[in-house]
């Protein structure tokens, strides 16, 4: 058994299209290296900064993820077994063993779905793109088209008490 603590240079894609880990970023890995009798078995823990975007109202976002991390890397010429896929299967070259594709998954899941700058961000009015969470009564009076032929009735003098009102079509019928 051995453990090893690295800082290590992300690469390039390490996440998705709103968050993820800047290229360059140091990654800290510590791992604990145990010789099993199919290969070495990998496990530990990865820490990095993660920056990108609030979905909701476009902020910078930075956070710090933590990933578990636990692979068997087999040793060379070994076959996988029936219930194993053969590119699921991880192989040491020498004494060498590629983190990077098990580092990627784990931070890829591991980034959240939709992330948000605050658990109650209100994002961005939809109608002018003002930031809501700045103007907490920002609203936007809309009428629904449907009812607009209507919205004249409304603007009419309504009769005060005992008179009548006639449409026009009456009042010329009488008339002549």
């Amino acid at each position: 058994m051995r453990s090893v603590a690295r800082s290590v240079p992300a690469p390039a894609d390490l996440g998705v299209d709103v968050l993820g880990v800047p290229v360059g970023t140091p990654i800290d890995v510590e791992l604990r290296l145990e010789a099993v009798m199919e290969g070495v078995l990998v496990s530990g823990t990865a820490r990095a900064q993660v920056s990108g975007e609030c979905v909701r109202c476009l902020d910078p976002i930075t956070q710090t993820v933590v990933v578990e991390l636990q692979e068997l890397y087999a040793y060379p010429g070994r076959e996988p077994d029936s219930d194993e896929d053969e590119a699921e299967l991880h192989q040491l070259e020498g004494d060498l063993l590629d983190l990077e594709p098990v580092l990627r998954d784990a931070v890829v899941l591991a980034l959240p779905f939709q992330p948000l700058c605050r658990d109650d961000c209100p994002g961005l009015c939809s109608e002018c793109g003002a930031r809501l969470a700045d103007e907490p009564g920002h609203g936007h009076e809309t009428g629904d088209l449907r009812w607009a032929a209507l919205q004249g009735l409304l603007d009419r003098p309504r009769p005060q008490q005992g008179e009548t009102q006639h449409s026009t079509a009456e009042t010329t019928t009488k008339e002549t």
